[in-house]
């Protein structure tokens, strides 16, 4: 019958046992150094996805409003409106076919139409309502000029030319529209940028703390690595490849998100084309879509929130180091 072991010996024997319990669970074999299946990193993805669906929206909504802006813009210079005061004086109805003839004559001019007076009348209805006299108002003429594709005509004869021969003729050629209509979009576009950034600046805030969390949970871990070898810079890049995959992983999920809400968005816009609601929005944004360019810019703020992800884990790893070493 073997004799029993010592106590010394027992202990020496427990020894290595006791030692290899308290390793940390990230030396293990096979396992990463920064674990970003905890909590901690699966409330960093879910934040990280939450602002990058948020700048989507924002960029999204900026390209929105100025295509949107663009084709306004494009509409509305392509059309000079003449407009025609009644004058009891004078036959309305010669005026108008005078200013019409004065129209056609201009250069680059591709189509003059007069409106009827029963058609100018029915531009007064959505504000004065339906069922009125107009007999007795002084309801202008209009004749609406549409310009050639691409030509820049100079209207200053035409406007010298109804000043002369049709009194009370106003020319009008959407300058002022179309000035307002590039503030109001330059603007949007502005504050979309702005707040862009300002989702931006939150993630690389939330990376930070993440950041500085995590290294102070592995601190044993990175007192071990030191111990055997491992520089700085080899643990700023091992967090910096983690937290990038982690940021990747929110920021696709977050961007899939915009991606999805902005085709749901556009195919309810398009079933309510036939309704005044959906006339509406159709007028203002057009079809509720935004263009290749669009999804472009949302994939790019994606890859963008990824990179700075990774890059201000490493930082903030490096200066915690430092600021510990």
């Amino acid at each position: 019958m073997n004799a029993p072991s010592p106590p010394r010996l027992r202990k020496a024997a427990a020894a290595p046992d006791r030692q290899k319990r308290a390793l940390p669970a990230s030396l293990s074999r096979n396992a990463p150094l920064v674990p970003v299946d905890s909590a901690g990193g699966q409330a960093l993805a879910a934040v990280i996805a939450i602002l990058t669906f948020l700048a989507a929206l924002c960029a999204g909504g900026a390209e929105l409003v100025a295509a949107s802006s663009a084709q306004w813009r494009s509409e509305i210079s392509r059309e000079v409106t003449i407009q025609i005061r009644p004058n009891a004086q004078r036959s309305i109805d010669q005026d108008v076919e005078r200013a019409v003839a004065l129209a056609r004559q201009a250069p680059g001019v591709e189509v003059a139409q007069a409106f009827s007076k029963e058609e100018s009348e029915r531009l007064l209805e959505p504000w004065l309502g339906t069922g009125l006299d107009f007999n007795d108002l002084p309801v202008p003429r209009l004749i609406v000029i549409k310009i050639r594709e691409g030509a820049k005509p100079d209207f200053t004869t035409l406007r010298q030319s109804l000043q002369r021969d049709v009194p009370g003729a106003t020319l009008d050629d959407h300058a002022l529209w179309v000035s307002r209509l590039s503030t109001m979009a330059n603007t949007i576009i502005g504050v979309g940028v702005f707040l862009v950034s300002l989702v931006l600046i939150a993630a690389a805030l939330a990376v930070i703390f993440a950041t500085r969390g995590a290294m102070a949970s592995n601190r044993e871990v990175v007192d071990v690595l030191h111990f055997v070898g491992a520089n700085d810079d080899f643990i700023a890049k091992e967090f910096q490849r983690r937290f990038f995959r982690l940021g990747l992983r929110g920021a696709a999920i977050g961007a899939g998100g915009a991606m999805v809400l902005t085709l749901i968005l556009g195919l309810v816009t398009r079933s309510w084309r036939a309704s005044p609601t959906g006339d509406q929005i159709e007028a203002l944004f057009g079809a509720f879509t935004i263009s290749w360019r669009g999804y472009g810019v949302v994939i790019l703020i994606a890859l963008f929130v990824a990179v700075i992800t990774g890059i201000v884990s490493r930082l903030t790893v490096r200066r915690f180091l430092n600021e510990n070493g």
